[in-house]
């Protein structure tokens, strides 16, 4: 464990979901090949989309509709039902399609278990600090395990920006009724978490490398109040 600004007391850890408890990057190509099977299984303009063409889509997608940089799971879904609105299936059709999209892909997105020992670690945290999660990502908590030791978990989407911004570490303090000083976040991404916690007035514990990952230098902005080699570290503080 490296400090290099001592955090003071807190009551309150804040985590990081996607590679700061497990891996996510095989669990991402996982969900996207069985999306891309289920759509090349239903339409035959699938066969002939490369990625370039999904990217492209995203582009227009995002650009009439910015707020949709903020929730994955809604830009998902619009980007699919521009996709099937192109390949000139009626509204009906679309968006009954795009809905069962959606389903085969959020299945696989939360088709695993978070680390017997990671949530031994959690268990051990719990005894001492209130654990919730803040993450950028979309995936099912009570799916993979951290329903029972988790207050509760923040996602973006609906008007809620996703990190660096501050409105979930916001959020955070005003369901715990706690100030931003009593929350420590730890999660693995400089620009995301030591960022948006820093903002947000929070302390941070940078965790690197992340899960699965191979160490990172610092960026730009402000330090983290720790680094951590591994969250098994936490136990320290």
């Amino acid at each position: 464990m490296k400090i290099y600004l001592r955090p003071g007391n807190v009551s309150v850890l804040s985590f990081d979901l996607d590679d700061t408890l497990y891996d996510n990057r095989p669990v991402i190509r996982t969900a996207r090949a069985r999306l891309n099977d289920h759509l090349c299984s239903r339409f035959n303009a699938a066969h002939e989309w490369s990625d370039s063409d999904w990217l492209a889509c995203k582009r227009l997608v995002v650009r009439a509709n910015p707020a949709l940089l903020n929730d994955t799971g809604a830009c998902r879904e619009a980007v699919l039902t521009r996709a099937l609105t192109l390949w000139g299936y009626s509204p009906d059709q679309v968006k009954r399609e795009v809905a069962q999209a959606m389903e085969c892909f959020l299945h696989y997105r939360s088709d695993f278990s978070v680390p017997e020992d990671t949530l031994a670690l959690l268990a051990q945290l719990d005894e001492k600090y209130v654990l919730v999660g803040i993450t950028n990502g979309n995936v099912d908590a009570d799916k993979i395990g951290l329903g029972e030791l988790m207050r509760f978990v923040l996602h973006p989407g609906q008007g809620v920006r996703m990190k660096p911004w501050g409105d979930m570490f916001e959020q955070a303090c005003e369901r715990l009724a706690v100030t931003p000083a009593e929350i420590l976040h730890v999660g693995d991404s400089w620009s995301s978490d030591v960022q948006g916690a820093r903002r947000a007035g929070c302390y941070s514990a940078w965790l690197n490398p992340g899960v699965g990952a191979e160490p990172s230098i610092p960026g730009a902005g402000s330090l983290p109040h720790l680094e951590l080699a591994k969250l098994s570290e936490l136990t320290q503080i």
